[in-house]
């Protein structure tokens, strides 16, 4: 079944090309050529459908009427005229299928408008319209086929099959009163699944409704005409009959469904532009010629002057009466919005309150605004929380662009009645989005700026506790112990306890030496005496104190103290983290300078994974820099190591 639908096309294919083989010189190349494509257009429409939607029997009656129609009206009608032609036997035969062929073509149709667009019909009480129309098919196929009155279809003049006992009269018009009733009342089904359809559903019956309006229009007409003017009316029913098809498939395989309104719309502008600007083209080259001569250049200056002068203000008036005589609605959607945009501009609302505008004028309550904000590459809502769903409703989303750059993204309901209303406004409102998403932008920036400067606040307030907390308890405590223990020597050697005075000193000592490394300790994290020589004697001052290699490599020149500190806490950490927390090997620790941007990069071949968690020494590192106009930059893939790169602006 995969590969069915290709065969069929294949099979009408080779069926259409052996008719036009037959055909070619025995009728007009038109008639010849544009059945075919007909015939080669539903079948690959057919196709296409039942490749994708097996389900759906559309595609399968596609498939099936164009092969009937290739075998049974163009092969069948190509080998009787060339039997007749040539004296081969058969013509009377394929000329009778010929003549019986255009029925059950059109009962197919009558299916199609009954199952358009998902295969289904509209209600149960639509079950007996194919029965009825079947029955009219029966009836009036075979009147048809054994009239007499159908001797023009022959070559002969004469119906061969042609029986006089039969009323075919009475069957003709019995059966097409019941197939014709059945074909109305099928075409009548798109216009109640119009009714109940909102959405792409809607889009879909309007495109197919379009082309079957025209269908019902030219096909009765050419029908009356077939022997009046045969070249008009056969180009007529065969350019309607293609476009059936083409539409159906496009519609059904919903592939850019634009709003047919557009279409009608902008016919019913430029064509009433176009009669109007001829009347005054005409009427200015009336008027001058009468007074400068009809043959003078100046006329055709002037008028051609008028016209183009006149389009665009007469356009859009055009189309501004257009929008409020058929679609009011949109009419005053675009009013609404204009307004809303004025307001704006005067400082009278705020650019967040379009999410506001653009459901009440569409109607979908649900409706959400979400902005793109560059810098971090996601969406947020109005308030700058990010979207916890990015990816659309189940309306569907339409991403908004100025520029060529994402400016945010409409998400709408599931039930949003007219998506063209909501695409219009949403180019009409495209300011009030960009202002929108600039102010939340600028909000989040100005938040993140506070919280930054908040946690360097409570670092510093926190560190300066922990040292004045660690001194007191520590070394302070260590060193008043020292002072006791040296009185009680002094007590001890005035008693000439030499002995015990020595043992009591010694403990004073190692009380010292205890002391002088806890101090040691606590001044790590501090600027060495060495960041007065420079950043240079300050990396290699860490170099030498870390216990695994550090190649070290930084320029001679001084800084701003501010940078120096900064790119040495830097350094600080990045070996503390290479340290404690990759178990690494070897250390680079680097500093130069680069477009007036001072460039410090820390790495190692440690186990990586490291990650700027709140609250950590590379979190509050990233504080410092942000602070001081830097950029922070950590690669720490897990197994690769880790590279802690900060750029720190310092003068050109």
């Amino acid at each position: 079944m995969a590969h069915l639908p290709a065969w069929l096309f294949g099979l009408t294919a080779a069926a259409e090309l052996a008719a036009v083989l037959l055909s070619w010189g025995l009728e007009p190349p038109f008639d010849t050529v544009m059945y075919a494509v007909y015939a080669l257009v539903t079948a690959g429409a057919g196709a296409l459908v039942a490749a994708r939607h097996p389900g759906n029997p559309i595609g399968w009656l596609f498939c099936g009427f164009a092969l009937l129609n290739a075998l049974a009206s163009d092969l069948a009608q190509g080998w009787g005229m060339r039997a007749t032609a040539e004296g081969w036997p058969g013509a009377a035969v394929g000329e009778g299928i010929t003549a019986a062929s255009w029925l059950p073509s059109g009962y197919g149709w009558m299916l199609t408008f009954l199952l358009f667009p998902d295969g289904r019909l509209p209600g149960p009480r639509w079950r007996a319209v194919p029965w009825v129309g079947a029955a009219g098919l029966l009836l009036a196929g075979p009147g048809w086929v054994m009239s007499p009155d159908r001797g023009r279809d022959f070559a002969s003049g004469r119906n061969p099959v042609a029986v006089e006992a039969v009323p075919t009269g009475a069957l003709v018009a019995v059966g097409m009163t019941l197939f014709i009733g059945a074909l109305v009342a099928s075409a009548g089904s798109l216009v109640v699944r119009y009714r109940r359809s909102a959405g792409e559903r809607r889009q879909q019956l309007k495109w197919f409704a379009v082309a079957a309006a025209a269908a019902g229009l030219v096909l009765p007409l050419s029908f009356v005409f077939w022997y009046v003017t045969p070249a008009a009316a056969q180009i007529a029913a065969a350019v309607s009959l293609t476009l059936l098809p083409l539409v159906a498939c496009l519609a059904i395989l919903r592939y850019r469904l634009y709003d047919i309104d557009v279409i009608v719309d902008r016919t019913v502008v430029y064509a009433t532009v176009t009669a109007v600007l001829a009347a005054g083209y005409a009427l200015t080259t009336l008027t001058l010629g009468t007074t400068l001569g009809r043959g003078s250049g100046w006329v055709t200056a002037a008028a051609t002057l008028v016209v183009a002068v006149a389009f665009r203000p007469l356009r859009d008036r055009v189309q501004d009466m257009v929008n409020r005589r058929f679609h009011r609605a949109r009419y005053q959607a675009a009013r609404r919005m204009t307004d809303f945009l004025e307001a704006l501009r005067a400082g009278r609302a705020a650019p967040e309150q379009v999410q506001g505008v653009l459901r009440e004028l569409t109607g979908d309550p649900r409706l959400r605004l979400l902005l793109f904000l560059p810098e971090s590459q996601v969406y947020v809502d109005l308030d700058g929380v990010p979207a916890t769903d990015a990816g659309g409703g189940p309306g569907g989303r339409i991403d908004v662009e100025r520029a060529g750059r994402p400016v945010g993204r409409v998400e709408p309901a599931a039930t949003a009645a007219d998506p063209m209303l909501l695409r219009s406004l949403i180019e009409s409102g495209g300011l009030a989005i960009e202002i929108a998403r600039l102010d939340v932008e600028l909000r989040r920036q100005l938040a993140e700026v506070h919280a930054s400067r908040t946690r360097i606040v409570n670092a510093v307030t926190e560190e300066r506790r922990r040292l004045e907390r660690d001194l007191h308890d520590g070394a302070q405590q260590r060193l008043v112990t020292i002072g006791l223990a040296l009185r009680h020597a002094q007590h001890q050697l005035a008693a000439a306890a030499v002995d015990q005075a020595s043992v009591t000193l010694d403990e004073a000592v190692v009380q010292v030496r205890m002391t002088i490394d806890e101090l040691r300790e606590l001044a790590r994290g501090l600027p060495p005496a060495q960041l007065d020589a420079g950043l240079a004697p300050a990396f290699l001052d860490l170099a030498r104190r870390a216990p695994v290699p550090v190649e070290v490599s930084a320029p001679p020149e001084r800084y701003d103290r501010g940078i120096e500190g900064a790119a040495y806490f830097i350094g600080c950490e990045g070996l503390t983290n290479a340290v404690k927390h990759a178990r690494a090997t070897s250390i680079s620790l680097r500093a130069h300078r680069d477009d007036g941007r001072l460039i410090v990069t820390v790495a190692d071949d440690g186990i990586g994974g490291a990650v700027p968690v709140h609250g950590s020494g590379l979190s509050g590192l990233a504080d410092r820099v942000t602070a001081l106009g830097g950029v922070l930059r950590i690669d720490s893939r897990p197994g690769a190591g880790t590279t802690l790169t900060a750029e720190l602006p310092c003068g050109s």
